[in-house]
């Protein structure tokens, strides 16, 4: 509590220097405990990986004979707790959601900065549909400041610049998730020797959330490896048929070093790419967020899946009034809000929400992801108090003593500052 209560002062002390250029690290004064900073500096670098000879989904749609494969390259942005004295700062230079504008994002990370010692475990944030490797950054530098390696990786035939056949999304992101963790755990140098990839956690948006269940557990329905249309969701030579429910190859896809899920507004369940046998496979702790208007996955689906995924306990964090950009997108970069020729409005409605402020979400966001990865990653039992809260925020009772402690009457939500404990709901299911 005495944690709580002190949050406000530490979180201002940790705000962004006036003027920053579209900043990806703001707390904001009213942020729960766990969002702000901690206290490792940040180090930021850029490494590719490159899957040799996988299936190449796109070609195959027109060949014949013998299944083509291509390497397949996934650039990827690596945050991890710096060397002590490590200046931070650094400027993140990548495009809009038309995939033409440039713009410039600013945050904490010190580019190629020396490691801090020790072991840390690692954490995979996967983006949605399409996206890029800075969608998230935010969290990953987040992440990385209390002793994470957080990585994020530019997903090919999903990005703001390659969009290409979503089939090659529906069959590859599991895999990209699979390969990832694979060598992360083998990369050498430095870098390598600091990630504790027997600890990991996955944190999945939208489509990134859709392979993060399938990774975790959640076979595809019968329908999804059968269906002969909408054009869209099928998939050449059957290459769907791997991920499918009760395939030696879909078990052989469940990494047991992945400790924990997020899965942010994943897509899905709306499209009957899951059914409750499938969800019922996912057998890792799982955390939901999810925006209760969101028209995109469809929040009745993702309810859908918080019922139907019994073989885990799981909780589901929902924002009311929210949209499918709950709590994942970054801040809405300032010429986002000009009109893009290219989508024929501006790219801001990609980052924005139309009721909550960006920032808050992803504050909030933080604070959830700290807790959850603290006590399923690193093993501190402390953390699951951020998750004992009565369900719905604005039931919580503030009742503090004279003497600055909770009365008994005091059901707040742990880490929530005095009436900000607003919008949002907490639901909890136990494995069954």
């Amino acid at each position: 509590m005495k944690h709580m209560l002190l949050s406000l002062a530490s979180v201002t002390a940790l705000a962004s220097p006036a003027g920053a250029e579209n900043p990806i690290d703001r707390i904001r004064p009213d942020a729960p405990a766990l969002s702000a900073y901690g206290t490792h500096p940040v180090g930021v670098i850029t490494r590719s990986f490159t899957d040799v000879g996988r299936a190449d989904v796109i070609t195959a749609q027109d060949a014949e004979g013998e299944l083509p494969r291509s390497d397949r390259t996934l650039t990827t942005e690596i945050w991890y707790p710096a060397a002590g004295g490590t200046t931070p700062g650094t400027t993140y230079e990548t495009v809009l959601r038309d995939g033409e504008t440039p713009v410039s994002l600013s945050g904490r990370a010190s580019r190629d900065a020396a490691p801090a010692s020790g072991s840390f475990p690692l954490v995979l944030i996967s983006h949605g549909y399409p996206g890029n490797r800075f969608l998230m950054s935010h969290l990953g530098e987040n992440l990385a400041s209390k002793g994470y390696v957080a990585v994020s990786t530019d997903h090919p035939d999903s990005t703001y610049q390659d969009m290409a056949l979503f089939a090659s999304t529906l069959v590859n992101r599991p895999l990209d998730q699979a390969f990832l963790f694979d060598a992360l755990s083998e990369m050498e140098g430095e870098i390598g020797a600091i990630i504790d990839a027997e600890n990991a956690g996955l944190v999945g948006y939208s489509m990134g959330g859709y392979g993060a269940l399938i990774f975790g557990g959640a076979g595809l329905s019968d329908t999804a490896v059968t269906r002969e249309e909408p054009a869209a969701y099928v998939a050449p030579r059957d290459l769907l048929d791997q991920h499918a429910a009760g395939s030696d190859s879909h078990a052989g896809l469940i990494d047991p070093r992945v400790k924990a899920v997020i899965a942010i507004g994943p897509w899905g369940r709306n499209r009957d790419f899951w059914d409750a046998e499938g969800l019922a496979g996912f057998e890792k702790p799982l955390l939901l967020v999810a925006g209760d208007q969101d028209d995109v996955s469809g929040y009745e689906h993702i309810r859908e899946i918080f019922e139907e995924t019994t073989g885990t306990d799981r909780y589901l964090l929902s924002f009311a009034g929210a949209n499918h950009n709950a709590a994942a997108p970054m801040p809405a970069p300032d010429n986002s809000w000009d009109v893009s020729e290219a989508l024929g409005g501006p790219p801001f409605n990609h980052y924005a929400d139309a009721v909550w402020d960006t920032t808050r979400m992803n504050n909030v966001l933080q604070h959830f992801s700290t807790a959850w990865f603290d006590q399923h990653l690193k093993g501190e039992e402390n953390a699951g108090r951020f998750f004992d809260l009565v369900e719905t925020a604005e039931d919580g009772v503030w009742s503090i003593t004279d003497a600055g402690e909770p009365s008994e009457e005091h059901t707040y939500w742990t880490g929530f500052p005095e009436r900000t404990a607003k919008g949002l709901r907490l639901e909890f299911r136990s494995a069954e």
